[in-house]
């Protein structure tokens, strides 16, 4: 059985991800949606249809990712398509916010991750795809944005270390890097009106179009998608400035 899985599919850019993949990849058989809130699963399976697979854990927690394994033991699964879209964020300096939450990022948006693909690989052949969900915040640090933005560069070279690793299986593995969006990762990450001026004035980014355009990369073989003008120019700086002063026109 062929499938696509999709982490972090409650809410946002993954339920986004969900719709475009059935139009992407319709040779797929299902498409498993994880995330911990099921009523929200369920929900998308009522508005997506029968492809959709709920499948309802927490990913941080290594007995549901033993489960998750034994599930696709359990079904013969091969995973055409990996998207590890889950991950939070939260604005403020790194000595103001909880310890936990600085610990809780890092857990979520590396460890899970890496867990997620070291365990999905095993069932994925030629022609398979991962897309890691990034950030621009990955360019350059940032401050009020100091835990985020480092564990989106540790997606970043993770992503590109494995493509090269997985080349010779011709699995490819992109980093997706979208810019502010206005989804729940905004409210999670207590960035509301007036509480940053570069959140306020950045342009946004439309969740459904960064999906489809993911998609649309992953399939050519990219490495690194960005979409939207403004950020690949932003990317660009971020390559030739020193990151010092990268931070002081980007700080939050």
């Amino acid at each position: 059985m062929k499938i696509a899985v999709i982490t972090g599919a409650s809410s946002g850019i993954g339920v986004e991800f969900a719709k475009a993949t059935l139009s992407s990849h319709p040779f797929i058989d299902e498409i498993w949606v994880l995330a911990r809130r099921e009523d929200r699963l369920l929900e998308l399976k009522d508005l997506l249809g029968d492809k959709i697979r709920p499948i309802a854990m927490d990913i941080t927690d290594t007995v549901a990712i033993e489960n998750y394994k034994k599930l696709l033991t359990e079904e013969n699964a091969e995973v055409s398509l990996l998207i590890n879209n889950a991950g939070f964020g939260r604005l403020g300096n790194f000595d103001e916010l909880k310890a936990e939450d600085n610990a809780a990022m890092v857990r979520l948006n590396c460890e899970a991750l890496t867990l997620m693909s070291a365990v999905t690989l095993p069932f994925m052949t030629r022609g398979s795809e991962i897309i890691n969900v990034c950030s621009i915040a990955s360019f350059a640090p940032n401050t009020r944005m100091a835990v985020y933005s480092s564990t989106k560069a540790y997606v970043m070279s993770l992503s590109r270390a494995m493509r090269v690793e997985l080349r010779p299986r011709k699995i490819n593995v992109i980093a997706v890097c979208p810019g502010p969006m206005d989804t729940e990762f905004l409210k999670v990450a207590n960035i509301e009106k007036g509480s940053s001026h570069t959140f306020d004035t950045l342009p946004r980014v439309n969740a459904a179009k960064m999906a489809k355009g993911s998609l649309k990369a992953s399939k050519k073989g990219r490495a690194v998608y960005t979409n939207r003008l403004f950020y690949k120019f932003y990317r660009l700086l971020a390559k030739l400035l020193p990151h010092s002063l990268v931070m002081k026109m980007a700080k939050t």
